[in-house]
């Protein structure tokens, strides 16, 4: 009599399939964009950020989230557009990072957040080699819903704290011109 393979059942093999990623999308002006929501903590309602000085446009400031200080990046600033100019929609999106072993909380402000979309790897196309208005490291891919791409960011990439630090340090060195004297 010969054994029955466990694995190659059919409600092994389903439990193989890939269940849909899970992307909060939301607007930055008019374009669509989408991270990953296993990187989400929370979405808050955008009220007052402590601006820091000498800090480069993408680095709004910093909030007070139950007793932690959070960084807001300003999503449309670090893309090297105009700073997001704060609506009735505009929220701060808290994401967690691991770094070194560490958890970053950070927030991003966008302009407006949308829906959390169920998406199949067969519906995310790689990230196109020209056309895109962003860094091509920042994209993961484009998500096809229904005849329109999606914009879904490498989060990792976006919000890279070691770049961050690097393009702050530039911000605050001194000019390296000649002295006049």
């Amino acid at each position: 009599m010969a054994k029955i393979d466990t694995l190659g059942s059919p409600l092994a093999a389903s439990a193989a399939i890939r269940a849909p990623r899970q992307f909060l999308t939301f607007r930055l002006e008019q374009e669509l964009f989408a991270i990953p929501i296993g990187n989400i903590r929370e979405i808050i309602e955008f009220s007052s950020i402590t601006e820091i000085p000498m800090m480069p446009p993408f680095l709004r400031g910093v909030i007070n989230l139950r007793g932690a200080v959070v960084p807001v990046i300003d999503l449309s600033a670090r893309f090297g557009r105009a700073p997001t100019s704060i609506g009735k929609r505009t929220c701060i999106v808290i994401v967690e990072l691991e770094q070194d072993e560490q958890v970053h909380a950070l927030g991003i402000m966008v302009d407006a957040v949308n829906e959390v979309l169920d998406v199949e790897d067969s519906q995310i196309e790689a990230a196109p080699n020209f056309g895109a208005k962003l860094r091509a490291d920042f994209i993961e891919g484009m998500i096809n819903i229904a005849e329109r791409f999606v914009i879904a960011l490498n989060i990792r990439q976006v919000l890279s704290v070691e770049e961050m630090a690097e393009l702050i340090c530039l911000v605050n060195q001194e000019p390296q011109g000649e002295t006049v004297g």
